[in-house]
């Protein structure tokens, strides 16, 4: 089993920069990507940035250039840094794990990897 903790969310105001913290715990391993997804409600689930078993990094159009998605194996624990924060980023965050993925790709995979997150809340105000 693999528990995953997020946190990190908050209000911001536009403009503005939040980090968000994931932290694995249990049988987590290295064959294995990590990412993070979002979900308004009413809305369907949104890749957002994943990093796979090599380090590559992967984003949705819409976040590439204000998101950076980095891992610290050491901790167990994925980050999300962002930046430039709009309105239109509010969401639910959650960390996910278990995809094995590579390339370009694998941030549109996230929401349906096995394990995933509580979520951390994200709401920018204008």
């Amino acid at each position: 089993q693999v528990r995953l903790v997020e946190s990190g969310g908050g209000s911001v105001q536009a403009g503005g920069s939040l980090r968000l913290s994931c932290v694995a715990s249990g049988s987590t391993n290295s064959r294995n990507s990590m990412g993070w997804f979002r979900q308004v409600p009413g809305k369907e689930r949104e890749g957002v940035a994943a990093i796979d078993t090599r380090g590559r990094t992967s984003y949705a159009d819409s976040w590439k250039g204000r998101f950076t998605i980095s891992l610290d194996n050491a901790m167990k624990t994925l980050y999300l840094e962002m930046s430039s924060l709009k309105p239109e980023d509010s969401a639910m965050y959650y960390c996910a794990y278990g995809g094995n993925c590579a390339g370009g790709g694998c941030y549109a995979l996230t929401a349906s990897w096995p394990y995933r997150g509580q979520g951390t809340q994200v709401t920018v105000s204008s």
